[in-house]
C-alpha cells in the first residue's frame, strides 16, 4: 500500500522528506483548530519588527557609553556611517532598519510567493525561521563590532526576507482550513504581526536591563537571545502546520456560490502570473495603498502629534507645548507613551475584529466601512483638537488605527474571494508590494507636511490640520477604487485541466491516494483536545502578558 502511494505522489519507493508539502497532509481526524495557534507562533516573532526602535537610542549611545567613541557628527552621512566603527550611529539613521524590512517583506513576498505555494507552508516557515533569527544573529556580530552594514544585511536584507516568508506562510492553508470563515482565520493570524511588539519590546527593554554593564548596554546579548527564543518559536510553528486533503470542506458547510450565487466569491481560481493584468488585482493593491498610508502615517507622528496638539493640557497646566519645560516635557512624554501603547492595542484588536465582521458584511464593504468611517474620524481630528477635546481625539484615532489593521487582516480573505484560493498566498505576496509602497508614501506625506508649515510659522498645535485633510483625500481615492471592484472575468480563471496541472505542480494529490495513507496509518487517529488546548496555551501566555504589560503602559495616559 505505501509503495504504491509513493508512487502516485511521484516518489517512487522513496517517502516524502520532513519539510516537503506532502509529508504535511492531514488525516480524516485532525483539528483545524491546531493550525491558527501555528501560526501565530511564527507571526508573533516576525512582529517584533514594528518594536526594533526600542534598539534605537541605546545603540545611539554604544561607543560613548563604553568610552571609546563619540556620537557621528552631522556631517557624517548614511553611507558613511554603514562602515564607520569610531562613532555612534544616528537615531535617524538606525530608523531606516525600519523602512527596510518593510521594503525586503514587500519584495520577499512577491518574489518567493510562488514557490511557498508549491513547496508548501512548513518548508516556508522554516526559511523564514533561519533568514529571521539568522539574520538577528548576523546583527547581533554587527552590534559587537560596531559595523552598521552587518545589521543592515543581517536585520534589514535577511531578515527583511525572512519578515516576508513568515508573513504569507500561514495565508493559504488557515483559507483552505476555514472556508467558512476565511475573515477570522487569517485575522487570527495577522493579529499575531501586529501583537509581535507588544511582547517583543517589553521583553527586549528587560533583557537590556538584566545583560546592561557600566559599560554596556546589553543590546548585543539581548539580539543573541530572543534569536535563539524566536527560531525555537518559529520552528515550532512550522512544524505545527497541516495542509487539508484536496476537496476537504468542513462537515456540514456548502460553498457560499452554491448557497447565495454571491459573483464576488468564486469557486475558480486564476493562476498568479495572470495577476499583473487584470483590473480588480491593482483595484485591491491601490485601495490597500491608500488605506495602510493613512494609516502608518499617522503612527508614526502619533506620540508628538499628541504632544504638539494638547500641550501642558496633558498633565492639567495650562501652556502650549513650546512653553513647556524639561519637567514637563518629560511628563507629556509619558502620557504619549501610554497613549502609544493603547494604539497598539487597537491596531491589535482590529486585526480580528474586522477580519471576522467582513465574513458577516463582506470584503467589499467592509473596506468601504473603512475608507467612509476613516475619513470621517480624520476629518474630525482638527476640530476636536480645536475644542481642546483629547477623549474625542483619541477616541478617532484609536478607531482608525483599528481600521488601519483590519485592512491586512481583511485583504487575504478578499483576494480569495476574488481569485479562488489556489495561489491566494502567492498573489497575497505580489500585493504586499503596496505595503512597501505604503511605508514610504504614509511618513514622507506626513512629515513632509509638517516641516513644511512649521517653516511657514504655522503655530504647533495646528501643524498637522492640512496633513488630516490629506489623508482623507487618500481614503476617498481607496473608496473610489474599492467601489469600482467587480467579479473577475471568466478569461483569467484556469480550465480544470489547467487547474488539475497545477495542483499537480504543487504536489497536490486525489483524495483517494491521501485517504489511503490515512488508511495506512498516517494521522488517523483524532487529535486529543488537551493537545488543542497546550498549542494555544503556548502562544496565549506570551500575548496576555505582553498584553499586562501594554495596559500597564496604556494606564499612565489616564493617571
Amino acid at each position: 500500500m505505501s509503495s504504491v502511494i509513493g508512487d502516485v505522489r511521484g516518489y517512487g519507493d522513496k517517502a516524502p522528506g520532513l519539510l516537503d508539502k506532502e509529508r504535511i497532509i492531514a488525516g480524516p481526524g485532525f483539528n483545524r483548530w491546531m493550525v491558527p495557534p501555528a501560526a501565530l507562533a511564527i507571526h508573533l516573532c516576525i512582529g517584533m519588527a514594528y518594536g526594533f526602535s526600542v534598539f534605537w537610542l541605546p545603540l545611539s549611545r554604544q561607543l560613548q557609553l563604553a568610552g571609546t567613541g563619540a556620537a557621528c557628527g552631522k556631517d557624517v552621512g548614511f553611507w558613511a556611517q554603514l562602515f564607520a566603527t569610531g562613532c555612534d550611529w544616528q537615531v535617524s539613521t538606525l530608523g531606516w532598519m525600519y523602512t527596510l524590512y518593510f521594503v525586503f517583506l514587500g519584495c520577499a513576498a512577491a518574489i518567493w510567493g510562488g514557490w511557498l505555494e508549491r513547496a508548501g507552508p512548513r518548508k516556508a516557515g522554516v526559511v523564514a525561521a533561519l533568514c529571521w533569527c539568522g539574520g538577528m544573529l548576523i546583527s547581533a556580530i554587527g552590534i559587537k563590532t560596531h559595523q552598521f552594514w552587518m545589521m543592515v544585511l543581517g536585520s534589514g536584507v535577511i531578515g527583511g526576507i525572512g519578515l516576508g516568508l513568515g508573513y504569507i506562510s500561514p495565508v493559504s492553508t488557515l483559507i483552505k482550513w476555514f472556508p467558512d470563515r476565511r475573515g477570522m482565520a487569517t485575522g487570527m493570524a495577522i493579529m499575531g504581526f501586529g501583537g509581535g511588539a507588544m511582547i517583543g519590546s517589553p521583553l527586549a527593554v528587560d533583557l537590556m536591563k538584566h545583560f546592561a554593564t557600566p559599560t554596556t548596554n546589553g543590546v548585543f546579548e539581548t539580539f543573541v537571545v530572543m534569536a535563539i527564543v524566536y527560531f525555537v518559536f518559529m520552528l515550532g510553528g512550522a512544524f505545527g502546520y497541516r495542509v487539508p486533503p484536496t476537496g476537504w470542506k468542513p462537515a456540514g458547510w456548502t460553498p457560499p456560490a452554491a448557497q447565495t450565487s454571491d459573483a464576488m466569491i468564486t469557486q475558480r481560481h486564476v493562476h498568479v502570473k495572470k495577476v499583473w493584468g487584470i483590473p480588480q488585482f491593482w483595484l485591491v493593491w491601490l485601495a490597500l495603498t491608500m488605506n495602510v498610508s493613512a494609516g502608518i502615517g499617522v503612527i508614526g507622528m502619533a506620540s508628538p502629534m499628541l504632544q504638539e496638539v494638547f500641550g501642558g493640557s496633558l498633565i492639567g497646566v495650562a501652556r502650549k507645548f513650546t512653553e513647556l519645560d524639561k519637567t514637563q516635557l518629560a511628563a507629556i512624554a509619558t502620557v504619549a507613551g501610554g497613549f502609544a501603547a493603547l494604539l497598539s492595542l487597537f491596531n491589535i484588536a482590529g486585526r480580528f475584529f474586522w477580519a471576522s465582521m467582513s465574513d458577516k458584511f463582506g470584503r467589499k464593504m467592509t473596506y468601504t466601512i473603512f475608507f467612509v468611517l476613516g475619513g470621517v474620524l480624520y476629518a474630525s481630528l482638527p476640530g476636536s483638537a480645536a475644542a481642546g477635546s483629547k477623549l474625542a481625539f483619541v477616541g478617532a484615532v484609536c478607531i482608525i488605527l483599528s481600521m488601519y489593521g483590519g485592512g491586512f487582516a481583511t485583504v487575504p480573505a478578499y483576494l480569495a474571494d476574488l481569485f479562488g484560493t489556489q495561489f491566494v498566498g502567492a498573489i497575497h505576496g505580489r500585493l504586499l508590494t503596496a505595503w512597501s509602497t505604503a511605508g514610504i508614501l504614509g511618513p514622507v506625506v506626513v512629515n513632509y507636511m509638517r516641516e513644511y508649515q512649521l517653516s511657514m510659522g504655522i503655530p504647533r498645535e495646528q501643524v498637522y490640520n492640512q496633513t488630516m485633510y490629506i489623508l482623507v483625500g487618500m481614503l476617498v481615492i481607496g473608496l473610489v477604487c474599492n467601489l469600482m471592484i467587480r467579479p473577475v472575468a471568466d478569461k483569467w480563471f484556469m480550465t480544470d485541466a489547467e487547474l488539475a496541472r497545477e495542483k499537480q505542480l504543487a504536489h497536490e494529490k486525489a483524495a483517494a491516494a491521501e485517504a489511503g495513507m490515512a488508511g495506512a496509518g498516517r494521522n488517523q487517529e483524532a487529535t486529543p483536545v488537551a493537545k488543542v488546548w497546550f498549542a494555544w496555551l503556548v502562544v496565549g501566555i506570551p500575548l496576555a502578558w505582553g498584553t499586562y504589560r501594554t495596559l500597564l503602559a496604556a494606564a499612565k495616559f489616564f493617571s
